[in-house]
């Protein structure tokens, strides 16, 4: 399913679902499959691989698989079993690369000393 819109599942769904926005899973939606989406938001249960900027994961959600993002938010009570992948979507500006290796020269000084 190829989507440029919001969806939201509470029933069953199996399958693919590709959203160039949000997808929420309701309290009843069961997904058996991939989602890649711009922000998904788990309230049911999701299994298989999820690729988003944000992955929430609200009180009575559960997650099984692999999770992609930039951003993983799991509420208490939220349960997710499987792998998260920190997925990098900014490349640091040549000023933060400077300031990472001063940073790391001083500290390196300091730990000579």
């Amino acid at each position: 399913m190829n989507l440029t819109c919001n969806l939201y599942v509470d029933g069953e769904f199996e399958g693919v679902i590709n959203s160039k926005n949000e997808v929420n899973i309701g309290k009843h939606g069961h997904v058996k499959g991939d989602i890649f989406a711009n922000r998904l938001v788990v309230q049911g249960f999701v299994e298989g691989l999820v690729s988003a900027d944000k992955v929430e994961i609200r009180a009575d959600g559960r997650m099984k698989g692999t999770i992609e993002s930039a951003e993983l938010v799991i509420e208490s009570k939220g349960i997710f079993e499987g792998n998260s992948v920190l997925k990098n979507n900014s490349v640091p500006s040549k000023k933060t690369k400077e300031t990472m290796q001063n940073t790391e020269f001083n500290a390196s000084q300091i730990n000579k000393s």
